[in-house]
């Protein structure tokens, strides 16, 4: 699914898997962010989001570990493969 233009890569920032994506507009990152929802529920495991206008930014980090793990690695691999390039 394409959404907008962005960077679908996650990067390793201050303990967290960051990803930040640059949408067309509000409903598009939030139809990007609808869809990371529906793939973290089947994982069982939930990123943290935020999302300001066009712009949609998603955090994967371990909140019982206070680490990464590779449940996030595993959900950022998947992700990668179906958000915006």
């Amino acid at each position: 699914m394409r959404y907008g233009r962005g960077m679908a890569a996650f990067d390793e920032r201050g303990g967290r898997l960051v990803c930040e994506i640059v949408a067309a507009d509000f409903a598009a990152a939030f139809a990007v962010m609808s869809h990371v929802a529906l793939i973290a529920e089947s994982f069982g495991h939930h990123p943290d989001m935020t999302i300001s206008w066009n712009r949609l930014r998603i955090e994967l980090w371990s909140h019982d570990v206070g680490a990464i793990t590779d449940r996030d690695r595993d959900l950022a691999a998947r992700l990668e493969g179906v958000l915006p390039l």
